[in-house]
């Protein structure tokens, strides 16, 4: 091997560790990763309206006279699921305070619920229904509080050197909104319907970042 063939492969090595560490594959690394989270979190809003209908329906039997928070839950649910946020608006402050919004008016309304109808221990099956809307909270709140350590890790890879080279003059990078939620769902619905029994402490869920405006919905 010739001496200049030696340097050019010394060079090429160079160039490509070099490359390497201005956050040519860290930042879109980082950034998938908080995609992800963010998959995480659509899927557990997903699964708590799923809920919703089986929830309307096991208070109608229960309550039939009542209806207009019947109503209200419905409409919150088909708002909810109606505003989303794509991947490409994870760097959009707006679009994540619409989501939020949306997601804080059913967390309002499921609380509404729990107030209005505190005998519904009884009904067949809202014993089982009752502990999936626990778990589904729960999801939710892991999966938020995983989205915003993912969305702080990308923040601070965009903003740090080396990385900062490669986020700005080759990926172009754009800092993400973590959740927050809205001021109306600080607390989760704690879906307790026992008859007498007295309020749970609510779970402050917001395990929003502060680095990045506060926001939430779409």
């Amino acid at each position: 091997m010739s001496v200049m063939t030696s340097l050019r492969a010394a060079f090429v090595a160079l160039a490509a560790l070099t490359l390497a560490s201005c956050g040519i594959n860290s930042v879109p690394a980082a950034e998938e990763e908080a995609k992800a989270r963010w998959a995480d979190v659509q899927n557990a809003y997903q699964r708590r309206a799923d809920l919703i209908p089986n929830l309307v329906e096991t208070v109608k039997a229960g309550a039939a006279s009542e209806s207009q928070i019947l109503t209200d839950v419905t409409q919150a649910r088909a708002d909810a699921t109606r505003i989303t946020v794509s991947d490409a608006q994870l760097t959009d402050p707006a679009a994540m305070a619409r989501f939020a919004e949306a997601q804080s008016r059913l967390t309002v309304t499921l609380q509404r619920l729990q107030e209005a109808y505190p005998n519904l221990q009884s009904q067949e099956g809202f014993a089982d229904l009752r502990q999936s809307l626990e778990s589904s909270e729960n999801r939710i709140n892991t999966a938020r509080d995983r989205y915003n350590e993912a969305v702080r890790a990308y923040n601070t890879t965009i903003r740090t050197f080396p990385d900062i080279i490669g986020a700005r003059i080759i990926h172009g990078a754009q800092p993400m909104v973590p959740f927050e939620a809205a001021a109306a769902a600080q607390n989760a619905p704690t879906v307790n319907f026992n008859s007498g029994a007295a309020p749970a402490t609510p779970v402050n869920d917001n395990a929003a970042e502060t680095e990045a405006p506060a926001a939430a919905a779409n």
